[in-house]
């Protein structure tokens, strides 16, 4: 199973629109970070978390041309606001594309997406052809990946992380409940939020995704969905051993 980093920013994005800190003028490639979302591929099988608003980008970048099944972590728009993008999908691969997402999920797509969802008519252009099932409580199986769903607490919301075999996504977290905790037991990679250095009311921060990462205790731990405060060599060298920083098209085999 291959794990690929289609991105790894924060809503913004980073460089961020408008900013000339330091970070978003710098010229390493490791400070550019396209917003969160990863390929899980295994076999002849292709997850894709969440459509981000860089879809288009992140596929024509790493040369995707196939996704069997889409997983959404929660309804936000740097998750969400690229699903226009798979109808390409639909057209090229000739099917329509399973969705999964909480209940709370699929209400917003719905809303925020009527054209696809709803009964609402467009005209003119061509309409995702898209297949929404609600998430349950119990180990699925894609391809021959198996997943397990994970309760996420972000700010008030309880959205998805998910377990992958050996390794978790949990982005947008600011919280984790007992329940997931210990559907995090033994993991080999794990792939957490840590927004900035500042408190922040719906993400963790970095000592907070460090403290985490500690408890839940994988073997490998990466930090995503980061803001434009991480310069990518500073923040490197002051990170714990088997912690790090991922980057846009990182690829973690297990």
């Amino acid at each position: 199973m291959e794990i690929l980093f289609l991105g790894t920013g924060t809503s913004t994005g980073v460089p961020s629109l408008c900013c000339d800190c330091e970070v978003c003028l710098s010229k390493d490639p490791r400070n550019k970070r396209l917003r969160s979302s990863i390929l899980v591929r295994q076999n002849d099988h292709i997850i894709l978390v969440d459509t981000s608003t860089d879809l288009r980008q992140q596929c024509l970048l790493y040369g995707i041309k196939k996704i069997d099944t889409v997983l959404y972590t929660h309804h936000h728009a740097d998750h969400v606001h690229g699903i226009d993008e798979l109808r390409s999908f639909n057209f090229f691969n000739k099917t329509a594309l399973p969705v999964y997402g909480n209940a709370q999920t699929l209400r917003h797509l719905s809303i925020n997406f009527s054209y696809i969802f709803g009964k609402a008519e467009q005209i003119g252009g061509g309409i995702p052809q898209l297949i929404p099932t609600q998430l349950e409580d119990k180990i699925y199986s894609f391809g021959d990946i198996p997943v397990t769903p994970l309760d996420i607490q972000h700010g008030k919301l309880i959205i998805n992380g998910f377990r992958f075999k050996d390794c978790a996504y949990i982005t947008d977290c600011s919280g984790i409940p007992d329940k997931t905790r210990e559907n995090l037991k033994g993991l080999k990679v794990l792939v957490l939020n840590a927004l900035g250095f500042k408190p922040h009311p719906t993400h963790f921060n970095l000592s907070q995704a460090l403290e985490a990462a500690k408890d839940i205790n994988a073997e490998r731990t990466i930090l995503t969905h980061i803001n434009h405060n991480f310069d990518h060599e500073k923040v490197s060298r002051e990170l714990p051993e088997g912690v790090e920083l991922a980057l846009d098209g990182m690829r973690v085999a297990l």
